[in-house]
């Protein structure tokens, strides 16, 4: 058992990020190997927007800045200095007049903050993704900031090209949206200027490859709350960016935006950051994007945490999740191995072989009972309402989704509705996995190890033969019953089950 799963005795780290849009201080502790967030503290400081045509840096953009730290310092004393990083980022690189902040900033919070180059903080972006995302696949990560824009290409930890570009939502609106004027005019001005400032690493970029585009920068995510709104996976798409583009030609000012789902702190460098990221779509030929958990402060911080390269996402994020909520694990277990069973002998006639959808149906089992700690009378929405609004970093919201209908649906009822409106998988291998799980935790009805005979199980056409002997199934009447009740659930989604034969 690791030294850190004791939560309240494990270390607190903290990182502090001075971005040119907002101050963010983000403080966490260990919880079985995996990241609990213990505090965030956010202020839209919008450094960038006391930059005057020089670089020369406003005393009121500073004022805002360090009255920011003055309030960061106060949390910084009960956390040991070596768990500290604070960095600071396009703003202050660009700023002639960066060092008498910087000091000042030291000496408010009595630790040093260190200046990342474009390159450093495009890397600690692209490793805070790569933490926090399952994916294995070569990957570019988009991060568009208050001043600049970060591309990286790269494969697991591995970064093989990385650049930071000076253009970003704050400086943005200074340049294109003065006074929050709008107009479809000084949209395509703010697309084409960006083009022209991405135009030099287009080849290069095309020339490299990708198979996913992951970014979690405030434009991304206020799109992605859009489309949460609308009911919609999370997943942005050209169409999608076209789309509200067009419904911003409908407002002359800033202010004036209102968009179901776009909340009004968003609003202010909502408009800038979207022609941005048009921008990358169309020189890059970006098909689409999905939002990522991590960026620049989930970098600095699990390149604190002890092993944080040994150990897959995923399974921190259960092991956190399982000790949080203190599910019983030995169970879980058991049923675990209930389902490889019942997998390995479904799998052929059921064509049952993706990767990931394997790994999302055993999460699920592991999770399947995260709601018993509010009551069991409602264990199976509460479990789902958890898995759909916690922070589980490695599962994509389509994902989630999917464990979490799981997780809901379980016993009882089916929802074919449900199966129906998910994303990650087929509504065909939803009811597939379902069932898996199911017939699972009713074999393990007893929570003994020793309790389950040896049996065999097939599938033909849509009939699933559990061939369990007669005499046991007298002995565990219980059991019995409820598979003869499932009978009668699995019919909704197509399927019949027999549990006697010769």
């Amino acid at each position: 058992m690791s030294a850190a799963i004791e939560n309240n005795t494990s270390p607190l780290y903290a990182v502090i990020d001075l971005g040119s849009n907002s101050f963010h201080m983000l403080i966490t502790r260990q919880l079985a190997d995996s990241v609990q967030v213990v505090d965030k503290v956010k202020r839209k400081v919008r450094l960038a927007s006391g930059l005057d045509s020089n670089n020369l840096l406003n005393q009121s953009a500073i004022a805002r800045g360090l009255e920011c730290l003055s309030f960061f310092a106060e949390r910084l004393q009960d956390i040991p200095p070596e768990n500290i990083r604070i960095v600071a980022t396009a703003t202050l690189r660009l700023a002639t007049n960066r060092a008498s902040f910087i000091n000042a900033a030291n000496t408010i919070l009595g630790h040093k903050v260190t200046l990342l180059s474009g390159l450093q903080e495009a890397e600690s972006i692209y490793l805070g993704v790569a933490h926090t995302s399952s994916s294995a696949k070569e990957k570019l990560v988009v991060d568009i900031g208050g001043a600049s824009t970060e591309l990286i290409i790269g494969s697991g930890f591995t970064i093989e090209h990385a650049i930071s570009i000076d253009i970003g939502c704050v400086t943005f609106n200074a340049k294109f949206f003065e006074e929050g004027q709008l107009s479809p005019l000084k949209i395509e001005q703010a697309i084409n200027y960006a083009k022209q400032q991405l135009a030099p690493y287009v080849a290069q970029y095309q020339s490299l490859g990708w198979q996913v585009v992951l970014g979690g920068s405030g434009t991304m995510q206020a799109l992605a709350e859009i489309l949460i709104f609308e009911k919609q996976p999370s997943l942005i798409l050209y169409s999608f960016l076209q789309r509200i583009k067009l419904a911003l030609t409908e407002f002359e000012c800033i202010d004036d935006i209102v968009i179901e789902g776009l909340t009004s702190e968003r609003v202010p460098v909502f408009v800038s950051g979207l022609t941005i990221l048009i921008a990358l779509f169309e020189a890059l030929k970006i098909e689409q994007l999905q939002l990522s958990s991590g960026a620049l402060r989930e970098g600095l911080l699990y390149e604190m945490l002890p092993n944080s390269r040994q150990i897959a996402i995923r399974q921190r994020t259960v092991s956190g999740l399982s000790l949080k909520f203190h599910i019983d694990t030995l169970h879980a277990q058991r049923i675990q191995k209930q389902v490889t069973t019942l997998l390995e002998s479904f799998a052929p006639a059921w064509q049952l072989v993706d990767k990931n959808e394997i790994e999302l149906l055993h999460a699920a089992t592991a999770l399947h009972e995260i709601g018993l700690l509010l009551e069991y009378k409602r264990h199976q929405q509460h479990g789902a309402y958890l898995l759909n609004n916690a922070d589980i970093p490695g599962f994509e919201q389509p994902e989630r989704q999917f464990i979490a209908a799981l997780v809901k649906l379980y016993k009882g009822g089916i929802d074919v509705t449900l199966l129906k409106s998910l994303s990650a998988v087929s509504f065909q291998h939803a009811c597939y996995y379902l069932t898996i799980l199911r017939l699972a935790i009713i074999l393990c009805r007893r929570r003994q190890d020793d309790v389950l005979p040896s049996y065999q199980t097939k599938v033909e056409n849509n009939t699933i033969f559990l061939c369990l002997p007669n005499q046991w199934l007298a002995q565990h009447p219980l059991i019995a019953d409820e598979l003869l009740q499932e009978n009668k659930e699995l019919k909704k989604i197509g399927l019949t089950l027999k549990i006697q034969c010769e």
